[in-house]
């Protein structure tokens, strides 16, 4: 019998078409013996749709037009069972069960926590970080804090919230000179390189922060490394066990990787659209020494570990190659294209790689459902609501 993978994608972000990008790939690699797929897409209007013309990437050209063809869902369960329940119509109905979710999404609203949490409640295994890591992973502040108070190295850095900035310009403006300049200036909670700038002087960096406002209400400033090289490597397990991939070594035309370079460069193969990630310019294995490579791959370990992280994830890396030095960028909880180009240098195709996460998710759900998650004692029972909560407890 084969297992219900519901494969969940979209979202209200702004990286709403890169998540379609990687979803529709990891869904034509996903072993079709073994599993049967339901795609369920997340529009940006925030409403679930199901239907198997989501399979196509051509739905998705006109996709307000398509949802004509399309049943908009919700995810309960009922006794033992994880259904998609249709919601329009007169008549609520069951369109399918699902055995377990792989979410397939990016950025704010979604892998964020938001969506982790969701599932959560409903009680449904799924193949990702937790609520947890996934919040983390998403927040490039509250990250750094995390990294920081473990000891793994990171460049130096401001924040600052949007109405901080309107109110104490100049103190802030202040802060980012003491960094030093050249600096990237980021909204803290996006992914995809979307509204980062390159600043490399102070005549520059207003501008840079209006670009990042735009996007987010907290914005950080880090200082630029120079004489860069950006590495990636993928950590893929759990609390219990982790193992790294090669490491890669990214080629980008900008100071930085950009949106440009990750997803549109070179991206468009004919009748199959872009491949997202996994059409970067890049060089496996990283053109670094076996000592850096080492290191950097044990530090995406307790990068991985430190920030609760589970299923498959990508760790960035920026090298000072005059200094020989290396610092941690972010870490992606769903990355794009789930690296599967990574793991593939190790011997591991796409197909074997969502095999290895559905398996240790089903592993972990079931592990973490032996735990005690509630008491059979009811304290209510005795409770006496107008003498409050101690009065009304019986000794």
């Amino acid at each position: 019998m084969k297992i219900k993978v519901g494969v969940i994608f979209g979202g209200e972000t702004v990286e709403h078409e890169v998540s379609i990008i990687s979803a529709l790939q990891a869904i034509k690699s996903l072993d079709k013996e073994k599993y049967e797929v339901v795609p369920i897409y997340i529009g940006k209007d925030k409403e679930w749709y199901y239907g198997h013309i989501l399979l196509e990437i051509d739905t998705y050209k006109d996709i307000e037009n398509s949802k004509r063809f399309l049943k908009r869902v919700t995810l309960y369960k009922r006794k033992d069972k994880f259904l998609l329940q249709q919601t329009t119509g007169l008549f609520r109905k069951d369109l399918t069960d699902l055995d377990v979710i792989l979410p397939v999404v990016h950025g704010n609203n979604v892998e964020d926590g938001t969506l982790a949490g969701y599932l959560d409640t409903v009680g449904i295994p799924y193949v990702s970080s937790r609520v947890l890591g996934s919040a983390l992973g998403q927040d490039k502040v509250v990250m750094k804090q995390v990294m920081a108070s473990c000891g793994i190295p990171i460049v130096d850095y401001t924040w600052f919230y949007d109405s901080e900035y309107l109110t104490n310009k100049d103190e802030i403006l202040k802060d980012i000179k003491k960094i030093g300049y050249p600096v990237v200036v980021k909204p803290a909670t996006l992914g995809s390189s979307v509204g980062i700038t390159y600043v490399k002087s102070e005549k520059d960096i207003k501008a840079a922060i209006e670009e990042a406002i735009a996007y987010d209400v907290k914005i950080v400033v880090e200082k630029a490394v120079e004489n860069l090289v950006e590495v990636n490597a993928s950590v893929l397990g759990n609390y219990e066990m982790q193992r790294v991939s090669p490491i890669e070594e990214v080629m980008g035309e900008d100071e930085i990787l950009s949106y440009q370079d990750k997803y549109l460069s070179g991206s468009k193969t004919k009748g199959q659209g872009s491949k997202g990630m996994a059409s970067t310019n890049r060089i496996i294995p990283a053109r670094i020494s076996d000592k850096l490579t080492k290191d950097i791959q044990e530090t995406a370990i307790k990068v991985f570990k430190a920030l609760n992280l589970s299923s498959v994830c990508r760790i960035d890396f920026l090298i000072d190659k005059k200094a020989n030095k290396f610092y941690v960028n972010e870490p992606n909880t769903i990355p794009g294209s789930l690296s599967f180009y990574l793991w593939k240098e190790d011997g591991l195709s796409y197909k074997e790689l969502l095999n290895e996460m559905i398996n240790a998710c089903i592993k972990e759900y079931k592990n973490r459902s032996r735990k005690t998650r509630s008491f059979e004692s009811n304290i209510l029972e005795n409770f006496n609501g107008s003498k409050g909560c101690k009065g009304g407890l019986k000794k």
